[in-house]
């Protein structure tokens, strides 16, 4: 089985072709599960299986999170995707349309290594909801984007980066599981820096665990921020530990469209898997 390995701002990927049908798709999560393991496989955040489109896209993306379950959408991994399907021939004049669960997502290259996609528009808003995790309340947003939606949940903490890594991480778990939430939620803790610029870091579902990056956390957190009128929403960067990135947002009234992400991607490796444990 032929592998390509990714990663954009440190979020990495593995990627592979079933563009023939060749793989069954039930493979799919024992194929995540195992494959993203570290130290015992290639290791990644997520598995990205490219199918021939069925929507009228130019090729169609299945992701699954490293624990084997099904992601609807990866900002990030659209972006790798994106930049893999340019250079194989899929997509014309630089764009290409990817098939997402999450809806048809569009890549644009921007040059060689920088990718933009538009993220899917948000169908559920909430600019403003506090979360109480051990009495302490939290100041929180929460979108969805796309349809079915990509929970997020945005906190809004001016001193998150002095809580120790391990306590942040269990807060972030409790607020991935909080009853608020019944199909559990992408935690992104952030706060501001500089002008029109935000330091974030995610708690990513499926995950569970943070991730160097996180592309829709990313568009989450700015498309909150600019409701609250608190970045320009034009070109916000956005820092995370594997890099920066930028979004740019649309508001409309009480939400925002047309969620434009931009950033770096890596092609780390190409070869071949020989995991004698599949």
């Amino acid at each position: 089985m032929r592998f390509t390995k990714m990663q954009g701002a440190g979020n990495d990927f593995i990627l592979i072709e079933n563009l023939d049908g060749s793989i069954d798709r039930a493979d799919y999560p024992h194929l995540a599960r195992r494959l993203c393991a570290r130290r015992l496989s290639v290791g990644a955040d997520g598995l990205m299986v490219l199918e021939p489109p069925t929507g009228g896209g130019d090729v169609r993306m299945a992701f699954y999170n490293s624990d084997g379950s099904v992601g609807e959408m990866c900002g990030n991994g659209a972006r790798c995707v994106s930049r893999y399907a340019l250079e194989r021939g899929f997509g014309r004049g630089g764009e290409v349309t990817v098939e997402t669960t999450a809806g048809p997502v569009r890549g644009r290259r921007v040059s060689e290594r920088m990718y933009t996609v538009r993220l899917n528009d948000p169908t559920v808003v909430e600019p403003r909801r506090e979360i109480e995790v051990d009495g302490v309340r939290y100041d929180c947003a929460y979108l969805e984007l796309g349809d079915p939606g990509i929970p997020h949940c945005v906190v809004l903490c001016d001193g998150w980066r002095e809580i120790p890594e391990d306590d942040l991480r269990e807060i972030c778990r409790r607020i991935r599981f909080h009853e608020s939430f019944p199909r559990g939620a992408n935690v992104t803790f952030c706060r501001l820096d500089g002008e029109n610029g935000v330091d974030a870091r995610t708690f990513e579902r499926g995950v569970e665990d943070f991730t160097l990056a996180c592309g829709t956390g990313c568009g989450s957190t700015v498309a909150a921020l600019t409701l609250r009128g608190l970045v320009s929403g034009v070109n916000t960067r956005i820092s995370m530990p594997g890099g920066d990135l930028y979004v740019t947002v649309t508001p409309r009234g009480d939400t925002v469209r047309d969620i434009y992400l931009t950033g770096p991607t890596n092609t780390v490796a190409r070869g071949e898997i020989l995991d004698e444990d599949l």
